[in-house]
């Protein structure tokens, strides 16, 4: 199996429509590790890593998002290891 982080960057209406809680219900579904949380900026930041299949269908739904979010696009860069054994949300920076 190959393991792969990659960190997110969204960007649209993703704030206020529960992004944050959907994309920890959809990674821990996936069985991913990572973290999300707002940017002050109005976008989303995340990190996640896994199996690539897993994260690669992560970042697939992530385009989409929960019903109200409109999501614009999404930067994503390869990641490093981060050493995290869940996916959890954290304070806006």
């Amino acid at each position: 199996m190959t393991i792969m982080a990659r960190h997110l960057m969204i960007l649209g209406r993703v704030q206020g429509v529960f992004y944050r809680n959907w994309a920890m219900d959809m990674a821990k579904s996936l069985g991913l590790t990572g973290w999300v949380r707002n940017r002050m900026d109005g976008s989303v930041e995340a990190w996640v890593g896994g199996p690539a299949e897993s994260v690669k269908q992560f970042i697939a739904l992530a385009r989409q998002g929960p019903p109200a979010a409109q999501v614009a696009r999404i930067d994503v860069e390869d990641g490093q290891a981060q050493g995290l054994s869940a996916f959890k949300k954290r304070p806006t920076c």
